[in-house]
């Protein structure tokens, strides 16, 4: 019976010890988590932005796959020969210290390396009581119990302090060398356990680091001869890169890893800088760059600015979060939505000047880049050469309200402006969007017609952050993959657009594979370039913070010059995977005296004079108002040759006449075709000079 209680009693003890050392190593690990800094990683585990910790320390976190396992043996061979062989606690250390304790020569001597943790986490450095020691021995038996060696030498190297804010290994491996811990060699690696005694005076920093390594080198039987490393004079945990990260709100207030690639971001931001000081005569001060993989449809690279640490040249602004006029770079949008409904590459339009009445009462007279007309063109022609007037002529086809609606309710575009406001100057490039958000719309063309969400975070379950003007939460068809195909053979034709862009020009690749689209906003204010290939999406936006006009850079000589670097870089790098462009849901129809791109049920005959014009009358148009003046001289101009009148009046036949009006008032002016008996009636306002 007696035997039964005691043993009772003991089970109770061990379970009571059991679930306290439970409490204890929870309470220790929920201390080491909090030791650690907020680290937000680039996708090959880099290092973009690291936190100061609880205590002022940063504390970049090893894994336990992370440790090297040279450094370990080491370290282990420095600190605590045994610690495969205790648990937690050196029975012979434990029994010298207390000896010492009894004969009033304070608790020195060495501890394990768990105990070493256990007062790391518990912060009890500068009191050296029996108390606390009592305490650490307590918590370091209950790690022991709980986790592998390999877990508890992991947290121990995560929790040393080296000196100068640094806390682990792997933070003064970046610190002092300027590299990750298993890239060190091993003077460096003996430079840093060199710190642990005396981290304040004998850190890579201070004179007295070398001599206590090199003996460390002959107690350690080390191979070679030791040779006292370079290090680093100052450190910054803190990337380049990381002050996009955090403008565009994409770096975590936890621990992540990012899509980003922080050497394809550095080299980027490089090739920007050249080309804005390259620029800086014709008022370029500002650029941007992103790129993104359209497959995973991961963010690969955000350049914001050339360089973050500048205080001049509004250099602090992130300008790929910016929304400014995107120019011409909306004109896929614009023609994949007139191929949607029923226009195609071969459909024909007339570039000639044209009136369309806008919401501020005012009226809009499109002109194309270069001032000029061209008549009949087809809309391959127009958009390879980034015509206005067709584009215009396609937004009035499709309708207003319509493309509204398409923005809006496909794209969860979000414009600064309500739709109504542009109206049909979004044609003309007059709608505002960030760079973010406009490269992310351009991947839906090498994807086939879908826009997934933009992944900035590769941890599972995190919500990324969505670019600024865009709500795109999953995976959405924009439109089905025959027209995505038919714009993306006009945008990928170099030879049709050379009118416009010539023979030699930045937007020409070593590769056939790729699709490109300028852009240059009113007054030449900004410049834009965005294309891709299956593997990368690349948009470029070149200008100033301040938005002025820089010195009549295009599109193509402006931003271009960017685009074709990066492009060039990419196609050098392993993301390019080499995939080819894909046209297999359109094919070439034959037209008259040549081919072009359509699809296999298409009416041709209808479908080629969808947008025809059948006016009349071409020179003027209903509403216009002149001034009179002894020298007012109108031209008339008619598709044919017509009798023209004025108020009943003849005034003359032809294609092209003068009228010379004599007095203030309204006028009609009417052109008979005598061939069709068609009659058109066009009323004008001649006003008195002022």
């Amino acid at each position: 019976m007696k035997q039964t209680w005691a043993l009772g009693c003991i089970c109770i003890i061990v379970c009571i010890v059991g679930i306290d050392a439970y409490f204890m190593q929870r309470d220790a690990m929920a201390r080491y988590e909090g030791q650690l800094s907020v680290v937000t990683f680039d996708r090959s585990h880099i290092p973009l932005s690291v936190s100061p910790n609880s205590r002022g320390h940063y504390a970049l976190p090893l894994t336990s796959l992370s440790l090297p396992d040279s450094f370990a043996k080491m370290l282990i061979q420095k600190e605590d020969q045994f610690f495969y062989y205790h648990l937690g606690l050196n029975p012979f250390s434990a029994l010298r210290t207390l000896v010492q304790f009894v004969r009033g020569k304070g608790l020195g001597g060495s501890s394990t390396i768990t105990q070493q943790l256990a007062k790391n986490l518990l912060q009890t450095d500068d009191d050296r009581s029996f108390e606390n020691k009592f305490r650490e021995a307590l918590y370091a038996v209950s790690i022991e119990l709980f986790h592998t060696k390999k877990t508890i030498l992991t947290m121990y190297a995560n929790t040393v302090f080296l000196g100068n804010q640094v806390q682990g290994f792997e933070t003064g491996s970046y610190a002092y060398f300027n590299k990750p811990l298993k890239d060190t060699t091993e003077n460096e690696q003996l430079s840093l356990l060199a710190t642990l005694s005396y981290p304040s005076t004998r850190n890579p920093w201070g004179s007295k680091n070398s001599a206590y390594a090199e003996k460390l080198h002959e107690v350690l039987h080390s191979k070679g001869t030791f040779v006292p490393p370079l290090s680093s004079r100052s450190y910054t945990l803190q990337a380049t890169s990381s002050f996009e990260l955090a403008t565009a709100h994409i770096a975590c207030p936890v621990t992540c890893t990012t899509s980003i690639d922080t050497h394809v971001t550095e080299d980027v931001r490089e090739i920007l800088g050249r080309n804005i000081s390259a620029g800086y005569a014709r008022g370029v001060r500002n650029g941007a760059v992103v790129i993104i993989d359209p497959q995973s449809s991961e963010l690969v690279a955000l350049v914001g600015s050339p360089d973050p640490q500048s205080d001049v040249d509004g250099h602090k602004i992130n300008m790929a979060i910016e929304p400014r006029p995107i120019g011409s770079t909306i004109k896929p949008f614009l023609y994949l939505k007139g191929f949607m409904e029923g226009l195609r590459p071969y459909t024909l339009v007339e570039d000639r000047e044209y009136k369309f009445p806008i919401a501020t009462g005012f009226s809009l007279y499109p002109k194309n880049y270069d001032g000029k007309y061209r008549g009949i063109v087809t809309l391959h022609e127009a958009l390879s050469n980034s015509l206005n007037v067709p584009s215009v002529q396609i937004l009035s086809y499709i309708g207003l309200t319509k493309f509204y609606a398409f923005l809006d309710g496909v794209f969860h575009f979000k414009p600064i402006q309500p739709y109504e406001s542009y109206q049909y100057g979004i044609a003309l490039g007059g709608l505002e969007m960030d760079l973010l958000t406009l490269t992310h719309y351009f991947t839906l063309f090498p994807r086939g017609g879908t826009l997934a969400p933009l992944k900035t975070i590769r941890d599972q379950g995190r919500r990324p952050a969505l670019p600024p003007q865009s709500n795109i939460d999953k995976v959405v068809t924009v439109a089905p993959e025959q027209y995505v195909e038919l714009v993306q053979a006009i945008i990928s034709d170099r030879l049709t657009g050379v009118n416009q862009f010539g023979l030699n020009s930045t937007l020409n690749l070593t590769t056939n594979e790729y699709g490109v689209k300028t852009g240059t906003s009113r007054d030449f204010h900004d410049s834009w370039v965005v294309g891709y290939t299956k593997d990368f999406v690349v948009g470029v936006w070149i200008g100033n913070s301040e938005n002025t006009a820089l010195a009549q850079v295009s599109g193509q000589s402006g931003a271009g010059a960017v685009w074709h670097d990066v492009m060039e870089y990419l196609l050098a790098s392993p993301y390019n995977k080499h995939t080819p462009l894909t046209y297999s849901h359109i094919k070439r129809i034959h037209i008259g005296n040549s081919d072009e791109w359509g699809l296999a049920n298409d009416d041709v005959e209808i479908t080629t004079h969808l947008l025809e014009d059948k006016q009349l009358i071409l020179s003027i148009h209903n509403g216009d108002v002149f001034e009179l003046t002894p020298h007012t001289s109108i031209p008339l101009k008619a598709r044919t040759e017509v009798t023209w009148s004025a108020n009943g009046e003849n005034i003359g036949i032809g294609i092209e006449i003068q009228f010379k009006p004599t007095t203030p008032g309204t006028y009609e002016i009417s052109a008979f075709d005598s061939k069709t008996q068609k009659k058109e009636i066009v009323p004008i306002q001649i006003t008195a000079a002022h």
